[in-house]
């Protein structure tokens, strides 16, 4: 098993997208990558602890790759935009990926300049490529958001089409 750690916006949608693929086995809610040690959901909305919404993934790389891990993770959101994703405002939900090992590092960088080599995107990719430093479990009631709030707004309007497009897009992927 091997470790990833993204962010790419509210970590609600980004762990309902990455609990449905095939070699996934844990997905994780919490902070990441801020200058304070455990910090709060209210703490990491202050937008003043660095840290960011992330998911942290535990993966079989027989079964999925890290880059086929990061095909998922740039195809989801929007990693053009700087500390942004939707309504979605401010250090918190910057795009980022806080790599585990100097492999994970050339991986990401990799595929990064490649998607701006092609001009996949009208604009340039802006994610963060950072070493992981630290994690931070969010609290419970982020766990698992999607599969215990379905009927709430956000999910109804954010989530259910962000995982219809994924599911459509990569079909053969999931469990």
């Amino acid at each position: 098993m091997e470790t990833a750690t993204f962010g790419e916006g509210c970590f609600w949608c980004t762990e309902a997208i990455f609990k449905n693929l095939k070699g996934v086995e844990s997905v994780t809610s919490g902070y990441s990558g801020g200058i304070i040690n455990n910090p709060s959901y209210e703490d990491v909305c202050s937008g003043e602890t660095g840290h960011a919404e992330v998911i942290q993934i535990e993966f079989d790389p027989s079964v999925i790759s890290f880059r086929g891990l990061l095909e998922i993770f740039w195809s989801t959101h929007d990693p053009t935009t700087l500390n942004r994703q939707g309504a979605d405002i401010g250090v918190q939900y910057r795009s980022v990926i806080f790599y585990h090992t100097e492999e994970q590092k050339k991986i990401a960088e990799s595929y990064k300049k490649e998607l701006n080599n092609n001009h996949v995107f009208n604009q340039p990719v802006i994610t963060e490529i950072s070493p992981f430093k630290n994690f931070y479990k969010a609290e419970d009631y982020h766990q698992n958001y999607f599969e215990n709030n379905r009927n709430k707004p956000y999910c109804q309007y954010i989530i259910i089409p962000k995982l219809k497009k994924f599911k459509e897009i990569f079909s053969e992927k999931l469990k």
